[in-house]
């Protein structure tokens, strides 16, 4: 059966947080060790969707081996066991990302961390190759109770605003970078970068017993800030799986993303390939709505049937984990504890019936 997981943004990385996890009936983390600033710590902080965060600068400030053994020894002094990093930080591969000049030192040190994650026995690297990365979500007050949520409406941004030079990813990682814009990005070359990304680590993946999982698009967008987008919809994503049969070739499976897309079946996409093994881990999110007007809601009240979800992983005896990944925030002092031990529970209920 699956597990109950609980993603953890740096900041939430210490011992009141991983005993929450743990009250919550979680058993796994996935962890994100990317620096954000201007609040970019709480996902439902739809401004930053719209305006950018900025990012401490870590170059030269790699993943080391000590540093993740220290943490994993913590986190498994909770009880948990930690079972995946989600996201490079942009600092880490934006010319991997920009097809830069410093593609290739960026990419020895992917390799190196990809290394280190995996001595320290870490099995899933989350990531997401795209330019302009989760941006145009605006917050509003929508579903059960009116709480603060996120969501996409074309129009009401730009959807083709210019990315700022010293930005990827929605993240600013050179505060310094001359003034001006990235020019346009066509399919063609996203998916050049992404082949030749792809056939980089996944050997290096593969030696060290860590499986590459990577995530939708989301907004599903065929483009987004003049540049092509590889995931928008369930067919495209399931073209990764045609540029390695590698072991270490997987998805991040968004159940909320692949729902907010135009075409495709979610229920009937996870059946496949959990069957197939090819699922690092599972966001267990919902929505209303598709692109490109769509909000995210409770878990419980959404346009996917999220107890089916659970009868088709255990049918196919997944034991991945499953993580809320974000979720309304509440109406409360502690919105995100809130909405977080709301989904937990309900997860764990549909678990522990099914």
């Amino acid at each position: 059966m699956p597990k109950l997981g609980l993603g953890l943004y740096k900041s939430l990385l210490n011992s009141a947080n991983f005993d929450f996890a743990r009250q919550a009936g979680a058993t796994h983390l996935v962890v994100q060790l990317v620096d954000y600033i201007k609040g970019g710590n709480n996902p439902s902080l739809a401004e930053n969707y719209l305006n950018g965060w900025e990012t401490t600068n870590n170059q030269g400030k790699l993943w080391e081996y000590d540093d993740l053994a220290r943490l994993k020894k913590e986190i498994e002094s909770h009880g948990l066991i930690w079972e995946a990093i989600e996201n490079f930080d942009p600092s880490h591969w934006f010319d991997i990302l920009l097809d830069g000049p410093k593609r290739t030192e960026q990419m020895d040190d992917l390799k190196y961390m990809i290394a280190n994650i995996g001595k320290a026995g870490i099995p899933i690297m989350g990531y997401y190759f795209s330019i302009a990365g989760v941006w145009g979500w605006t917050n509003q007050r929508h579903g059960r109770g009116h709480p603060m949520t996120v969501g996409f409406d074309a129009d009401e941004i730009e959807i083709n605003r210019p990315v700022k030079k010293g930005m990827v990813w929605n993240m600013t990682y050179d505060t310094d970078a001359p003034d001006g814009n990235l020019p346009p990005i066509s399919r063609e070359e996203m998916w050049d970068r992404l082949i030749w990304f792809l056939n980089e680590i996944l050997p290096v993946a593969e030696e060290n017993g860590v499986k590459m999982v990577a995530h939708p698009d989301d907004p599903p967008m065929p483009e987004l800030r003049n540049s092509a987008r590889l995931f928008y919809s369930i067919a495209e994503y399931e073209k990764l799986l045609e540029v390695s049969d590698s072991l270490s070739n997987g998805f991040e499976f968004c159940m909320g993303t692949l729902q907010e897309m135009k075409e495709g079946d979610v229920l009937q996409t996870l059946d496949k390939y959990s069957a197939l093994g090819k699922i690092g881990y599972i966001h267990f999110r919902n929505v209303k709505g598709k692109v490109p007007n769509y909000r995210e809601v409770f878990v419980d009240e959404g346009d996917l049937d999220m107890a089916a979800a659970i009868r088709i992983l255990k049918k196919n005896d997944y034991q991945g984990i499953l993580i809320p990944d974000h979720s309304p925030a509440m109406s409360c002092d502690a919105p995100w504890h809130a909405s977080m031990a709301y989904a937990m529970g309900y997860m764990k209920a549909l678990i522990d019936t099914v």
